[in-house]
């Protein structure tokens, strides 16, 4: 009995180590994990060499929405979506493991399409929630038929995505000069 609760505990540990290292808040190593505060705050100041910053989790939908956190919320929710239907993960956190499976999966994409990755991993837990809870869906774009995060209930009809008609000023930061709004975007399937 004593070695299940061992193992158990190994497990929390091994998931807030793995989460910590993706840049976890501490509210979502605190809902994800049956671990204490304390053990956790000290477990980030052991990997991270500082406290968990402080402050509120995001609570808003519409940052979802804005033009480049749409497209990377996007992106993430589609391998999500497919990791989640085709993954294989089972048993009562398979949640969390596949929103670091696909975090991983959406880090890989960015880095490989030399792109900084807009979404952190606070922000694509708090995407996934959304959805469960119902306050977000996907709509599919009318011309290239990708699938994009949007609030519920939004009208459907004749959607067009952010990378199909993306507005005026999208993508024009000093940084990002000399590509197009479309180069810095990241690729999304249907």
């Amino acid at each position: 009995m004593a070695t299940k609760s061992v193992v158990a505990e190994v497990r929390e540990i091994t998931l807030a180590i793995e989460l910590i290292e993706l840049g976890a808040r501490l509210q979502l190593l605190e809902a994800e994990t049956s671990l204490s505060r304390d053990r956790l705050i000290k477990l980030y100041k052991e990997l991270k060499g500082a406290s968990p910053p402080k402050g509120m989790l995001p609570f808003s939908t519409d940052w979802f929405m804005t033009w480049q956190p749409n497209i990377h919320s996007s992106l993430f929710h589609g391998i999500y979506r497919f990791i989640d239907e085709h993954g294989g993960a089972d048993g009562s956190q398979s949640t969390i493991h596949a929103i670091v499976k696909s975090y991983r999966l959406y880090l890989e994409h960015a880095a490989l399409h030399g792109d900084e990755p807009v979404l952190s991993l606070t922000r694509a837990w708090t995407l996934v929630r959304y959805f469960e809870s119902g306050m977000l869906q996907t709509n599919t774009c009318t011309r290239c038929g990708g699938r994009f995060v949007a609030h519920a209930y939004d009208l459907r009809a004749g959607y067009v995505c952010g990378l199909c008609q993306p507005p005026s000023r999208a993508g024009k930061t000093r940084k990002s000069a000399p590509r197009s709004a479309t180069e810095h975007a990241p690729r999304i399937a249907a």
